[in-house]
């Protein structure tokens, strides 16, 4: 094989790894956000995510919550255990009493966070954009700050992997084109 032939296959695989491994590169990191809501029962519902991207944390977050009441009735500090419903969701591993709660959620892992809302326990909650206005059952299924996060997460996971098999695809055609040219290159030099 020649010099310039093992140049370019490390060039071109190179190329290939770093496109490939680019995902796994880019992994998350930093400040977490916490949301907080009553789930219309006696739990409550924390989202951890990623605060650069947006991105649901995938590593155990490790959180307690803590509450008080209107009338100075006290709460916790309860573990969150993860939800069965969904990556990155907890609950809190005990049930909210009935009634209006002041709830502290506290992150110490895998990084801290806090977050302080009002819950009612027992009631069920209807958020802000869902009273504003009705929407038929099919679009207020995918309404809210979690779908619209998960439609925006598989937007852009869907536009990237037609541009990552594209880049393949060129790739390879490169590779081939040069090794076609450098096989015909060589019988030239050869029947010479």
């Amino acid at each position: 094989m020649t010099k310039a032939l093992k140049y370019v296959l490390t060039a071109l695989l190179a190329g290939i790894a770093l496109t490939l491994g680019a995902p796994a590169a880019s992994a998350h990191g930093g400040a977490i956000k916490l949301e907080v809501t009553g789930d219309g029962d006696h739990n409550v519902n924390v989202v951890a995510t990623w605060k650069k991207d947006g991105h649901p944390v995938t590593e155990t977050v490790i959180a307690t919550l803590t509450a008080t009441s209107a009338d100075g009735r006290t709460f916790g500090p309860v573990p969150l255990m993860s939800a069965p419903e969904g990556q990155s969701l907890y609950h809190s591993a005990e049930p909210l009493p009935s009634g209006e709660w002041k709830v502290t959620v506290k992150a110490t892992e895998p990084a801290k966070a806090s977050k302080t809302v009002t819950v009612k326990a027992g009631v069920v909650d209807t958020p802000p954009e869902a009273a504003a206005t009705t929407l038929a059952p099919e679009k207020a299924a995918a309404t809210g700050p979690l779908a619209t996060r998960a439609n925006a997460q598989d937007a852009d996971d869907s536009a990237g992997m037609p541009l990552k098999i594209g880049i393949i695809v060129l790739v390879v055609a490169a590779a081939g084109a040069a090794l076609v040219f450098v096989a015909r290159r060589r019988n030239l030099y050869a029947r010479r």
